[in-house]
Protein backbone atom coordinates (compact mmCIF):
# COMPACT_ATOMS: atom_id res chain seq x y z
CA UNK A 1 0.00 0.00 0.00
CA UNK A 2 2.83 2.36 0.89
CA UNK A 3 4.55 1.63 -2.45
CA UNK A 4 1.30 2.39 -4.29
CA UNK A 5 0.95 5.77 -2.54
CA UNK A 6 4.55 6.64 -3.39
CA UNK A 7 3.98 5.67 -7.03
CA UNK A 8 0.82 7.81 -7.24
CA UNK A 9 2.72 10.74 -5.73
CA UNK A 10 5.55 10.36 -8.26
CA UNK A 11 3.09 10.20 -11.17
CA UNK A 12 1.22 13.23 -9.88
CA UNK A 13 4.43 15.22 -9.53
CA UNK A 14 5.56 14.26 -13.03
CA UNK A 15 2.23 15.21 -14.59
CA UNK A 16 1.67 18.49 -12.75
CA UNK A 17 5.17 19.95 -12.40
CA UNK A 18 3.76 23.22 -13.75
CA UNK A 19 1.53 25.43 -11.64
CA UNK A 20 -1.89 24.17 -12.59
CA UNK A 21 -5.42 25.42 -11.98
CA UNK A 22 -7.96 23.28 -10.16
CA UNK A 23 -9.70 20.40 -11.92
CA UNK A 24 -12.96 22.29 -11.42
CA UNK A 25 -11.68 25.15 -13.62
CA UNK A 26 -10.95 22.84 -16.54
CA UNK A 27 -14.25 21.01 -16.11
CA UNK A 28 -16.10 24.34 -16.21
CA UNK A 29 -14.49 25.03 -19.60
CA UNK A 30 -15.56 21.65 -20.95
CA UNK A 31 -19.10 22.34 -19.78
CA UNK A 32 -19.06 25.72 -21.52
CA UNK A 33 -17.80 24.13 -24.73
CA UNK A 34 -20.58 21.52 -24.63
CA UNK A 35 -23.13 24.31 -24.15
CA UNK A 36 -21.58 26.29 -27.03
CA UNK A 37 -21.92 23.26 -29.32
CA UNK A 38 -25.58 22.87 -28.41
CA UNK A 39 -26.19 26.59 -28.98
CA UNK A 40 -24.43 26.45 -32.35
CA UNK A 41 -26.48 23.49 -33.50
CA UNK A 42 -29.76 25.01 -32.32
CA UNK A 43 -28.93 28.23 -34.16
CA UNK A 44 -28.57 26.22 -37.37
CA UNK A 45 -31.62 24.01 -36.68
CA UNK A 46 -34.09 25.76 -34.33
CA UNK A 47 -36.18 22.61 -33.88
CA UNK A 48 -33.15 20.56 -32.87
CA UNK A 49 -32.57 19.71 -29.22
CA UNK A 50 -28.85 20.23 -29.77
CA UNK A 51 -26.05 17.77 -29.29
CA UNK A 52 -22.73 16.84 -30.81
CA UNK A 53 -19.29 15.48 -30.01
CA UNK A 54 -15.88 17.12 -29.80
CA UNK A 55 -12.69 15.12 -30.30
CA UNK A 56 -9.44 16.93 -29.52
CA UNK A 57 -5.95 15.48 -29.48
CA UNK A 58 -2.99 16.33 -27.29
CA UNK A 59 0.35 17.03 -28.88
CA UNK A 60 2.82 14.23 -29.53
CA UNK A 61 6.47 13.99 -28.57
CA UNK A 62 9.07 14.85 -31.17
CA UNK A 63 12.40 13.11 -30.66
CA UNK A 64 14.39 15.98 -32.17
CA UNK A 65 12.58 19.15 -31.13
CA UNK A 66 11.60 17.94 -27.68
CA UNK A 67 15.18 16.96 -26.91
CA UNK A 68 16.10 20.62 -27.35
CA UNK A 69 13.07 22.52 -26.07
CA UNK A 70 11.06 19.91 -24.16
CA UNK A 71 7.55 18.75 -24.94
CA UNK A 72 4.94 21.51 -25.09
CA UNK A 73 1.26 20.61 -24.93
CA UNK A 74 -1.11 21.90 -27.61
CA UNK A 75 -2.88 24.96 -26.25
CA UNK A 76 -6.52 24.04 -26.83
CA UNK A 77 -6.04 20.60 -25.30
CA UNK A 78 -4.35 22.12 -22.26
CA UNK A 79 -7.06 24.78 -21.96
CA UNK A 80 -9.73 22.08 -21.68
CA UNK A 81 -7.84 19.56 -19.54
CA UNK A 82 -4.79 21.07 -17.84
CA UNK A 83 -3.07 17.86 -18.92
CA UNK A 84 0.54 18.35 -19.97
CA UNK A 85 1.49 14.83 -21.09
CA UNK A 86 1.63 13.84 -24.78
CA UNK A 87 -0.41 11.42 -26.85
CA UNK A 88 -3.81 11.77 -25.17
CA UNK A 89 -7.23 12.62 -26.61
CA UNK A 90 -10.40 14.15 -25.17
CA UNK A 91 -13.98 13.33 -26.17
CA UNK A 92 -16.85 15.57 -25.07
CA UNK A 93 -20.36 14.44 -25.96
CA UNK A 94 -23.12 16.99 -25.44
CA UNK A 95 -26.61 16.33 -24.17
CA UNK A 96 -28.64 14.90 -27.05
CA UNK A 97 -26.03 12.41 -28.26
CA UNK A 98 -25.02 11.55 -24.71
CA UNK A 99 -28.51 10.43 -23.76
CA UNK A 100 -28.94 8.55 -27.04
CA UNK A 101 -25.84 6.51 -26.22
CA UNK A 102 -26.96 5.50 -22.73
CA UNK A 103 -28.22 2.12 -23.86
CA UNK A 104 -24.77 1.09 -25.02
CA UNK A 105 -22.89 2.79 -22.17
CA UNK A 106 -25.00 2.53 -19.04
CA UNK A 107 -21.99 3.09 -16.79
CA UNK A 108 -21.99 6.82 -17.67
CA UNK A 109 -24.46 8.71 -15.46
CA UNK A 110 -27.02 11.00 -17.07
CA UNK A 111 -25.67 14.56 -17.26
CA UNK A 112 -25.60 17.61 -19.50
CA UNK A 113 -22.64 16.04 -21.24
CA UNK A 114 -20.16 13.19 -20.91
CA UNK A 115 -16.40 13.34 -21.07
CA UNK A 116 -13.74 10.75 -21.79
CA UNK A 117 -9.98 11.13 -21.61
CA UNK A 118 -8.02 8.65 -23.70
CA UNK A 119 -4.51 8.01 -22.39
CA UNK A 120 -1.86 6.01 -24.24
CA UNK A 121 -0.68 2.76 -22.69
CA UNK A 122 2.47 3.09 -20.64
CA UNK A 123 5.74 2.25 -22.38
CA UNK A 124 8.24 1.25 -19.71
CA UNK A 125 11.23 1.41 -22.05
CA UNK A 126 10.34 4.87 -23.28
CA UNK A 127 9.71 6.08 -19.72
CA UNK A 128 13.38 5.47 -18.96
CA UNK A 129 14.00 8.37 -21.34
CA UNK A 130 10.96 10.61 -20.83
CA UNK A 131 9.88 9.96 -17.25
CA UNK A 132 6.97 8.17 -15.58
CA UNK A 133 3.57 8.61 -17.24
CA UNK A 134 0.06 8.17 -15.93
CA UNK A 135 -1.53 5.10 -17.50
CA UNK A 136 -5.25 4.63 -18.25
CA UNK A 137 -5.38 1.59 -15.97
CA UNK A 138 -4.42 3.62 -12.89
CA UNK A 139 -7.46 3.80 -10.55
CA UNK A 140 -6.44 7.32 -9.56
CA UNK A 141 -6.49 8.58 -13.15
CA UNK A 142 -9.95 10.27 -12.95
CA UNK A 143 -9.01 12.05 -9.71
CA UNK A 144 -5.61 13.06 -11.06
CA UNK A 145 -6.86 14.37 -14.38
CA UNK A 146 -10.26 15.64 -13.23
CA UNK A 147 -11.98 13.89 -16.17
CA UNK A 148 -14.84 11.59 -15.18
CA UNK A 149 -13.91 8.72 -17.44
CA UNK A 150 -10.34 7.70 -18.35
CA UNK A 151 -9.73 4.81 -20.74
CA UNK A 152 -7.02 3.49 -23.03
CA UNK A 153 -6.37 5.27 -26.32
CA UNK A 154 -6.67 1.86 -27.98
CA UNK A 155 -10.40 1.80 -27.17
CA UNK A 156 -11.14 5.02 -29.05
CA UNK A 157 -12.62 3.33 -32.16
CA UNK A 158 -15.03 1.30 -30.03
CA UNK A 159 -16.09 4.28 -27.92
CA UNK A 160 -16.71 6.40 -31.00
CA UNK A 161 -18.56 3.61 -32.76
CA UNK A 162 -21.00 3.42 -29.83
CA UNK A 163 -22.22 6.96 -30.47
CA UNK A 164 -25.52 7.40 -32.31
CA UNK A 165 -25.70 7.44 -36.07
CA UNK A 166 -25.59 10.99 -37.36
CA UNK A 167 -23.59 12.38 -34.45
CA UNK A 168 -22.19 15.73 -35.48
CA UNK A 169 -18.46 15.84 -34.79
CA UNK A 170 -16.27 18.82 -34.07
CA UNK A 171 -12.47 18.78 -34.17
CA UNK A 172 -9.48 21.01 -34.85
CA UNK A 173 -9.98 20.24 -38.50
CA UNK A 174 -6.92 21.86 -40.08
CA UNK A 175 -4.50 21.69 -37.18
CA UNK A 176 -5.29 19.17 -34.47
CA UNK A 177 -5.92 16.18 -36.71
CA UNK A 178 -2.67 16.73 -38.56
CA UNK A 179 -0.82 16.93 -35.25
CA UNK A 180 -2.19 13.57 -34.06
CA UNK A 181 0.68 11.67 -35.64
CA UNK A 182 1.22 8.74 -33.29
CA UNK A 183 0.24 5.35 -34.66
CA UNK A 184 -2.53 4.53 -32.17
CA UNK A 185 -4.29 7.84 -32.72
CA UNK A 186 -4.01 7.63 -36.49
CA UNK A 187 -5.55 4.14 -36.44
CA UNK A 188 -8.46 5.62 -34.52
CA UNK A 189 -8.89 8.35 -37.11
CA UNK A 190 -8.97 5.83 -39.93
CA UNK A 191 -11.78 3.98 -38.16
CA UNK A 192 -13.77 7.20 -37.98
CA UNK A 193 -14.32 7.04 -41.72
CA UNK A 194 -16.57 4.00 -41.32
CA UNK A 195 -19.05 5.73 -38.97
CA UNK A 196 -22.72 5.73 -40.03
CA UNK A 197 -23.29 8.96 -41.90
CA UNK A 198 -19.55 9.47 -42.40
CA UNK A 199 -17.07 11.49 -40.40
CA UNK A 200 -17.04 15.08 -41.61
CA UNK A 201 -15.96 17.13 -38.57
CA UNK A 202 -16.69 20.79 -38.18
CA UNK A 203 -13.97 23.10 -36.92
CA UNK A 204 -14.28 23.51 -33.15
CA UNK A 205 -11.65 26.24 -32.94
CA UNK A 206 -14.01 29.23 -33.40
CA UNK A 207 -16.02 28.03 -30.38
CA UNK A 208 -12.92 27.49 -28.24
CA UNK A 209 -11.45 30.79 -29.42
CA UNK A 210 -14.45 32.66 -28.03
CA UNK A 211 -14.11 30.89 -24.68
CA UNK A 212 -10.37 31.61 -24.48
CA UNK A 213 -10.82 35.34 -25.05
CA UNK A 214 -12.24 35.88 -21.55
CA UNK A 215 -9.81 34.81 -18.84
CA UNK A 216 -10.97 33.35 -15.54
CA UNK A 217 -9.44 34.29 -12.20
CA UNK A 218 -6.94 31.43 -12.27
CA UNK A 219 -5.70 32.36 -15.73
CA UNK A 220 -5.30 35.99 -14.74
CA UNK A 221 -3.23 34.96 -11.72
CA UNK A 222 -0.85 32.97 -13.95
CA UNK A 223 -0.68 35.79 -16.51
CA UNK A 224 0.28 38.20 -13.70
CA UNK A 225 3.15 35.89 -12.73
CA UNK A 226 4.35 35.81 -16.32
CA UNK A 227 4.14 39.60 -16.38
CA UNK A 228 6.01 40.08 -13.11
CA UNK A 229 8.88 37.79 -14.14
CA UNK A 230 9.11 39.42 -17.57
CA UNK A 231 9.10 42.90 -16.06
CA UNK A 232 12.14 41.96 -13.99
CA UNK A 233 13.92 40.88 -17.17
CA UNK A 234 13.34 44.31 -18.71
CA UNK A 235 14.40 46.09 -15.54
CA UNK A 236 17.67 44.15 -15.62
CA UNK A 237 18.18 45.13 -19.27
CA UNK A 238 18.21 48.81 -18.32
CA UNK A 239 21.72 48.24 -16.96
CA UNK A 240 22.86 45.78 -19.63
CA UNK A 241 22.14 47.83 -22.75
CA UNK A 242 25.25 49.87 -23.55
CA UNK A 243 27.70 50.40 -26.36
CA UNK A 244 30.13 47.49 -26.48
CA UNK A 245 27.61 44.89 -25.38
CA UNK A 246 25.95 42.54 -27.86
CA UNK A 247 22.32 41.83 -28.66
CA UNK A 248 22.82 38.22 -27.60
CA UNK A 249 24.18 39.17 -24.20
CA UNK A 250 21.10 41.27 -23.52
CA UNK A 251 18.75 38.52 -24.75
CA UNK A 252 20.53 35.90 -22.62
CA UNK A 253 20.38 38.05 -19.50
CA UNK A 254 16.68 38.71 -19.95
CA UNK A 255 15.88 35.03 -20.42
CA UNK A 256 17.88 34.19 -17.30
CA UNK A 257 15.96 36.76 -15.27
CA UNK A 258 12.48 35.57 -16.19
CA UNK A 259 13.34 31.88 -16.07
CA UNK A 260 14.86 32.08 -12.61
CA UNK A 261 11.54 33.59 -11.50
CA UNK A 262 9.55 30.57 -12.62
CA UNK A 263 8.99 30.97 -16.36
CA UNK A 264 9.63 27.66 -18.10
CA UNK A 265 10.62 29.14 -21.45
CA UNK A 266 10.47 32.28 -23.61
CA UNK A 267 6.96 33.08 -24.79
CA UNK A 268 8.45 33.59 -28.27
CA UNK A 269 11.87 33.96 -29.87
CA UNK A 270 13.48 36.95 -28.12
CA UNK A 271 13.99 40.03 -30.30
CA UNK A 272 16.87 42.33 -29.41
CA UNK A 273 17.67 44.60 -32.33
CA UNK A 274 20.21 47.42 -32.29
CA UNK A 275 20.68 50.20 -34.86
CA UNK A 276 19.31 49.16 -38.25
CA UNK A 277 18.15 45.88 -36.68
CA UNK A 278 15.71 47.88 -34.57
CA UNK A 279 13.74 48.60 -37.76
CA UNK A 280 13.30 44.90 -38.61
CA UNK A 281 10.00 43.87 -37.06
CA UNK A 282 10.70 40.20 -36.34
CA UNK A 283 14.47 40.34 -36.20
CA UNK A 284 15.52 37.36 -34.06
CA UNK A 285 19.16 36.66 -34.90
CA UNK A 286 20.27 38.67 -31.84
CA UNK A 287 23.78 38.48 -33.29
CA UNK A 288 24.86 42.08 -33.73
CA UNK A 289 26.90 44.50 -31.64
CA UNK A 290 25.40 47.47 -29.82
CA UNK A 291 27.13 50.64 -30.97
CA UNK A 292 27.23 54.25 -29.82
CA UNK A 293 24.15 56.14 -30.96
CA UNK A 294 22.02 53.02 -31.48
CA UNK A 295 18.48 52.51 -30.36
CA UNK A 296 17.85 48.99 -29.05
CA UNK A 297 14.41 47.41 -29.40
CA UNK A 298 13.83 44.55 -26.94
CA UNK A 299 10.71 42.45 -27.54
CA UNK A 300 11.27 39.80 -24.89
CA UNK A 301 9.00 38.01 -22.39
CA UNK A 302 8.53 34.66 -20.70
CA UNK A 303 5.90 31.95 -20.42
CA UNK A 304 4.71 30.96 -16.96
CA UNK A 305 2.84 27.66 -16.59
CA UNK A 306 1.86 27.82 -20.28
CA UNK A 307 0.68 31.46 -20.10
CA UNK A 308 2.58 33.91 -22.27
CA UNK A 309 3.53 37.54 -21.78
CA UNK A 310 4.45 40.14 -24.40
CA UNK A 311 6.51 43.28 -23.69
CA UNK A 312 8.66 45.61 -25.78
CA UNK A 313 10.84 48.51 -24.72
CA UNK A 314 13.25 50.71 -26.68
CA UNK A 315 16.44 52.00 -25.06
CA UNK A 316 19.28 54.31 -26.20
CA UNK A 317 22.68 52.59 -26.19
CA UNK A 318 24.32 55.72 -24.77
CA UNK A 319 21.83 56.08 -21.94
CA UNK A 320 20.43 59.27 -23.52
CA UNK A 321 18.25 59.78 -26.57
CA UNK A 322 19.33 62.08 -29.38
CA UNK A 323 16.89 64.85 -30.26
CA UNK A 324 15.53 62.89 -33.24
CA UNK A 325 15.33 59.63 -31.31
CA UNK A 326 13.47 61.42 -28.56
CA UNK A 327 11.03 62.93 -31.05
CA UNK A 328 10.16 59.57 -32.61
CA UNK A 329 10.01 57.85 -29.22
CA UNK A 330 7.56 60.38 -27.82
CA UNK A 331 5.34 60.11 -30.90
CA UNK A 332 5.15 56.33 -30.42
CA UNK A 333 4.38 56.76 -26.73
CA UNK A 334 1.77 59.38 -27.63
CA UNK A 335 0.05 56.92 -29.97
CA UNK A 336 -0.16 54.34 -27.17
CA UNK A 337 -1.53 56.94 -24.76
CA UNK A 338 -4.11 58.04 -27.35
CA UNK A 339 -5.34 54.45 -27.70
CA UNK A 340 -5.54 54.07 -23.92
CA UNK A 341 -7.53 57.31 -23.64
CA UNK A 342 -9.93 56.16 -26.37
CA UNK A 343 -10.61 52.75 -24.81
CA UNK A 344 -14.18 51.93 -23.78
CA UNK A 345 -15.06 48.47 -22.50
CA UNK A 346 -17.72 46.79 -24.60
CA UNK A 347 -17.18 49.18 -27.51
CA UNK A 348 -13.50 49.51 -28.46
CA UNK A 349 -11.97 47.06 -30.93
CA UNK A 350 -8.39 46.23 -31.84
CA UNK A 351 -8.97 46.15 -35.60
CA UNK A 352 -11.32 47.61 -38.18
CA UNK A 353 -13.01 51.01 -38.66
CA UNK A 354 -13.20 53.18 -35.54
CA UNK A 355 -10.80 50.80 -33.78
CA UNK A 356 -7.91 51.50 -31.43
CA UNK A 357 -5.63 50.59 -34.32
CA UNK A 358 -7.14 53.45 -36.32
CA UNK A 359 -6.58 55.79 -33.36
CA UNK A 360 -2.85 54.99 -33.54
CA UNK A 361 -2.73 55.42 -37.32
CA UNK A 362 -4.46 58.79 -37.11
CA UNK A 363 -2.02 59.88 -34.40
CA UNK A 364 0.96 58.98 -36.59
CA UNK A 365 -0.56 60.83 -39.52
CA UNK A 366 -0.82 64.04 -37.52
CA UNK A 367 2.41 63.96 -35.51
CA UNK A 368 5.90 64.27 -36.96
CA UNK A 369 7.42 63.86 -40.43
CA UNK A 370 10.07 61.69 -42.04
CA UNK A 371 13.23 63.07 -43.72
CA UNK A 372 11.19 63.80 -46.86
CA UNK A 373 8.48 65.73 -45.07
CA UNK A 374 5.97 62.88 -45.31
CA UNK A 375 3.66 61.67 -42.50
CA UNK A 376 4.93 58.84 -40.32
CA UNK A 377 1.96 56.48 -40.52
CA UNK A 378 3.55 54.46 -43.35
CA UNK A 379 6.27 53.41 -40.89
CA UNK A 380 3.68 51.75 -38.65
CA UNK A 381 3.77 48.38 -40.35
CA UNK A 382 1.82 46.14 -37.98
CA UNK A 383 -1.40 46.15 -36.00
CA UNK A 384 -1.77 47.89 -32.67
CA UNK A 385 -2.45 44.79 -30.61
CA UNK A 386 -3.48 41.18 -30.19
CA UNK A 387 -4.90 38.93 -27.49
CA UNK A 388 -2.52 37.25 -25.05
CA UNK A 389 -2.98 34.01 -23.11
CA UNK A 390 -1.88 30.43 -23.72
CA UNK A 391 -0.51 31.73 -27.02
CA UNK A 392 1.42 34.97 -27.20
CA UNK A 393 -0.91 35.76 -30.10
CA UNK A 394 -3.98 34.25 -28.50
CA UNK A 395 -6.93 33.44 -30.80
CA UNK A 396 -9.96 35.67 -30.97
CA UNK A 397 -11.75 37.97 -33.37
CA UNK A 398 -10.03 41.36 -33.00
CA UNK A 399 -12.88 43.07 -34.87
CA UNK A 400 -15.24 42.40 -31.94
CA UNK A 401 -15.49 44.66 -28.87
CA UNK A 402 -13.00 44.30 -26.04
CA UNK A 403 -14.58 43.58 -22.67
CA UNK A 404 -14.04 42.48 -19.08
CA UNK A 405 -11.59 39.64 -18.54
CA UNK A 406 -9.80 40.09 -21.87
CA UNK A 407 -6.01 40.44 -22.04
CA UNK A 408 -4.31 42.09 -25.00
CA UNK A 409 -1.36 44.24 -26.07
CA UNK A 410 -1.17 47.85 -27.19
CA UNK A 411 2.06 48.11 -29.17
CA UNK A 412 2.49 51.07 -31.49
CA UNK A 413 5.79 51.29 -33.34
CA UNK A 414 7.60 53.26 -36.01
CA UNK A 415 10.39 51.71 -38.09
CA UNK A 416 12.40 54.12 -40.27
CA UNK A 417 15.23 52.21 -42.03
CA UNK A 418 16.73 55.33 -43.66
CA UNK A 419 17.41 56.76 -40.21
CA UNK A 420 18.20 53.44 -38.49
CA UNK A 421 15.50 54.34 -35.98
CA UNK A 422 13.09 51.71 -34.77
CA UNK A 423 10.87 52.34 -31.75
CA UNK A 424 8.24 50.02 -30.31
CA UNK A 425 6.53 50.39 -26.94
CA UNK A 426 4.41 47.39 -26.01
CA UNK A 427 2.48 46.66 -22.86
CA UNK A 428 -0.06 43.98 -22.00
CA UNK A 429 -3.39 45.11 -20.56
CA UNK A 430 -6.29 43.49 -18.72
CA UNK A 431 -9.84 44.79 -18.82
CA UNK A 432 -10.83 44.70 -15.15
CA UNK A 433 -14.20 43.96 -13.60
CA UNK A 434 -14.82 47.71 -13.51
CA UNK A 435 -14.31 47.94 -17.27
CA UNK A 436 -11.08 49.91 -16.93
CA UNK A 437 -7.74 49.06 -18.44
CA UNK A 438 -5.10 47.70 -16.08
CA UNK A 439 -1.53 47.71 -17.36
CA UNK A 440 0.18 44.47 -16.33
CA UNK A 441 3.66 45.53 -17.43
CA UNK A 442 4.01 49.22 -16.60
CA UNK A 443 6.57 48.85 -13.80
CA UNK A 444 9.12 49.13 -16.59
CA UNK A 445 10.01 52.76 -17.38
CA UNK A 446 8.65 53.96 -20.71
CA UNK A 447 9.04 57.75 -20.76
CA UNK A 448 12.23 59.39 -21.99
CA UNK A 449 12.99 60.87 -18.59
CA UNK A 450 12.30 57.70 -16.64
CA UNK A 451 14.39 55.56 -19.01
CA UNK A 452 17.39 57.90 -18.99
CA UNK A 453 17.27 58.19 -15.20
CA UNK A 454 17.02 54.43 -14.73
CA UNK A 455 19.88 53.69 -17.14
CA UNK A 456 22.19 56.10 -15.32
CA UNK A 457 21.59 54.53 -11.91
CA UNK A 458 23.98 51.92 -10.62
CA UNK A 459 22.48 48.39 -10.66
Amino acid sequence: MRKLCVLILVISTAAFALERQSNADYRARREKLAAAINASMKAESPNSIGGGAVLIFAGTENSTGDAIWGFHQSQNFYYLTGWSEPGAALLIVSQRDHHAAQGSQPEIPAAAYSETLFLPARNMVQERWTGIKLGPENPQAPAETGVARVVSLDTMPQVLASLPQGTRFYAETSRGLADAADADTMRGLVRLESFPGGFVPRDVRPLIDELRKVKDAGEIALIRKAANASEEAHLAALHAVKAGATERQVAALMQYEFQRRGCERPAYAPIVGSGFNSTVLHYSADSGPIRNGDLVVMDVAGEYSFYAMDITRTLPADGKFTARQREIFEIVLGAQQAAIAAFQAGRSKLRGPDSLNQVAIDYFKSHGKDMHGQPLDKYFIHGLGHFVGLDVHDPGDTSKPLDKGMVFTLEPGLYIPDEKIGVRIEDTYLVGDDGKLECLTCRIPKTVEAIEQAMQKQP
